[in-house]
């Protein structure tokens, strides 16, 4: 969810996702991808929008105002959380 969000804070469509995912070592289906994609738009989290002036029909998705401040939460969160692990690993690493 945290990648995902992060990744549509610019109007982008779902296979280019899928592929700027991958390329930052962040591998989904497109199977996993859509469905995602639509419970966000669902949720109020992004905002999907059709282009049909291209050779094909594209929807681009990009976060709105509700999803942008969940990614900042999101955000907040994970890095409390890798540095409580890494907090936790230390400790482990100490006592061995």
């Amino acid at each position: 969810m945290l990648c995902v969000l992060s990744k549509l804070t610019e109007p982008t469509y779902g296979y280019n996702l899928v592929e700027t995912l991958a390329s930052s070592g962040v591998p989904v289906e497109a199977n996993t991808l859509y469905p995602m994609l639509r419970r966000f738009e669902g949720q109020g989290l992004i905002q999907g929008t059709w282009n049909t002036e291209g050779t094909k029909p594209r929807k681009y998705y990009c976060a709105t105002e509700k999803g942008k401040r969940i990614l900042i939460l999101l955000k907040q969160h994970w890095q409390d959380t890798v540095k409580n692990i890494n907090l936790f690993l230390e400790e482990s690493y100490n006592e061995s």
